[in-house]
């Protein structure tokens, strides 16, 4: 099957573009300005991130699915279990192995971080928005899962 033909949009339609990736961008920042990660460095969050949506792992995969070295994947995982955010166990198939996960602490942090952002998403809605605008926003959302599906 050939892929489909390049399509060249319009000026209209490139500009609308950018500015929803512009908007989609302050969207995110504001976001993640509610829930902070406080003076994590970006390698670990993304660690921490990746053993949220994945589960528990090794420093091996980790280092795989971030595209570092396994030291310096290491480094990073001892700063975050230092820090009281990541957990080691031994691998019940392989002892050799240390499966990582976050520690209950880390888990907290992170339920709470996601209720400080839907809750100050929800208050700006109500407070930013009128009764017909959270209609055209209902969708708007309508149309960006469209989008990215």
């Amino acid at each position: 099957m050939a892929p489909p033909p390049p399509v060249t949009p319009s000026a209209d339609v490139a500009a609308l573009a950018a500015e929803l990736h512009t908007v989609a961008g302050r969207l995110k920042r504001r976001l993640r300005e509610q829930a902070s990660a406080g003076d994590l460095t970006p390698s670990q969050v993304a660690v921490l991130m990746h053993l949220d949506r994945a589960g528990p792992t090794t420093v091996t995969n980790l280092a795989r699915a971030e595209g570092v070295r396994p030291q310096s994947m290491g480094a990073t995982v001892a700063a975050l279990e230092a820090a009281g955010l990541v957990k080691g166990a031994a691998d019940p198939d392989d002892g050799r192995q240390t499966i990582l996960s976050l520690t209950p602490a880390c888990q907290k942090l992170f339920k709470d971080g996601r209720a400080a952002r839907q809750d100050w998403l929800a208050r700006a809605i109500v407070t930013k928005l009128t009764a017909p605008e959270r209609k055209d926003l209902a969708k708007a959302i309508a149309l960006l899962k469209r989008l990215v599906e």
